[in-house]
């Protein structure tokens, strides 16, 4: 089974992605004009997922209760940005769901000492690779809430669109090009119909 062609071939690159893990995990589930897709549908394409992220080993298994896990982190992350965006409480399971998969595997500190001198470093406990996992997705989540950044994140404006980005200026309503490009095609069929 071809775990690559829905990404590569339907989801365009959303802008904060690249900072932050749990925005692209709840991106694993859109829309496109055929229907629903699901980057993390099974085992085997949610561990490659979390692989091609770096946050789990190759070699480290995934089952399908360390799956359902993963899929209940990100519908609960979706669940929190869209009270951060409304300006509300998240439910109260969606929270503790949260602060589970926050403490699956605790962090613990360390001094790292790069080339350019030393620095603080938590590592989360790599005793469970796949709670590991849901730890540092939490972990991720939880800056992105409380963190500058948080005031940018959305979701897109187009009607169908289940994606979530960082806006980085007051009028942009789309995440991607090809969202903005497809509701200014359906404005136009509608004025030219309409006229």
């Amino acid at each position: 089974m071809d775990h690559e062609a829905p990404h590569y071939l339907h989801q365009l690159p959303v802008p904060g992605q690249d900072e932050y893990a749990s925005l692209t995990l709840v991106n694993t589930r859109f829309t496109v004009s055929h229907g629903p897709v699901d980057l993390l549908e099974d085992p085997e394409a949610a561990h490659l997922w979390l692989v091609r992220h770096a946050l789990l080993p190759d070699r480290a298994a995934l089952g399908g209760r360390q799956l359902s896990r993963l899929l209940a982190l990100r519908d609960c992350v979706r669940v929190l940005f869209e009270a951060r965006a409304a300006g509300g409480r998240p439910p109260a399971d969606a929270l503790a769901t949260f602060n589970s998969a926050l403490a699956a595997a605790p962090s613990t500190p360390r001094l790292a000492w790069p080339a350019d001198g030393p620095q603080r470093a938590d590592e989360p406990d790599a005793g469970n690779p796949a709670a590991a996992a849901l730890s540092q997705l939490a972990e991720d989540a939880a800056e992105l809430l409380t963190g500058p950044e948080a005031e940018q994140l959305t979701a897109c404006a187009a009607q169908g669109c289940d994606r979530w980005f960082l806006r980085a200026h007051a009028a942009r309503r789309w995440c991607t090009t090809k969202c903005g490009n497809r509701v200014r095609a359906a404005r136009h069929y509608a004025a030219r119909k309409g006229g």
